[in-house]
């Protein structure tokens, strides 16, 4: 787990609206649960996002269930693109995949997900463990990233953690601010700023 100073608690969880049809979450918004039809089949990659935040975001994912199947991932995402790590230890982006760490089987196995939008980095952890840079240049993404999981097992169980985010900018304070109040029904193309701002901030 990376040191917390100066960081805020947060509350978001996963989002009602973005996720697919074979992923059902708890009554609180933060476990979630994949192809749990009773038939007990997969029908192909099922996911889920959350909220996201400006400047240095951490949370935690739990494994309820040891993992299995063709892959479950842990990671951030957007429309068209993606970053994650899979249970098998390998980061994929773009359709690549490269060898990250060991594979993780276990039950109750904790991933932590450290993004950093200033620095452009994402770090993943696990059970505490710092895991190493996983991804760069994440600064230079025109879009907003949100916290993901997804699985193409049946019966996944994933707990939503430890939530912590840091602003570091008076300007990431300002677009967490515009952000929050637009809500999901804000017009951003409609505001009077440039058009890297308004790509930032688009809900």
């Amino acid at each position: 787990m990376p040191a917390l100073k100066g960081h805020t608690w947060e509350t978001w969880e996963w989002d009602t609206k973005g996720k697919s049809p074979d992923a059902f979450l708890s009554p609180c918004g933060q476990a979630v649960y994949f192809h749990i039809s009773p038939l007990l089949e997969s029908h192909g990659t099922a996911g889920v996002r959350g909220s996201f935040s400006y400047g240095e975001h951490y949370w935690e994912i739990e494994f309820l269930e040891p993992p299995y199947g063709t892959s479950v991932m842990v990671g951030v995402g957007m429309d068209s693109e993606s970053w994650g790590l899979s249970y098998k230890g390998l980061l994929w982006h773009n359709g690549k995949s490269r060898k990250y760490t060991e594979p993780f089987y276990d039950k109750n196995t904790v991933i932590g997900v450290l993004l950093n939008r200033t620095a452009g980095t994402l770090t993943f952890y696990r059970n505490g463990d710092n895991l190493g840079l996983a991804f760069s240049g994440l600064d230079q993404v025109c879009s907003a990233l949100y916290p993901m999981v997804s699985s193409t097992a049946p019966e996944t169980e994933l707990l939503l953690g430890l939530r912590t985010s840091r602003l570091s900018s008076l300007q990431e304070h300002c677009m967490h601010t515009i952000t929050h109040c637009l809500g999901r029904f804000g017009h951003t193309h409609s505001l009077p700023l440039p058009p890297a701002l308004r790509c930032q901030i688009h809900t």
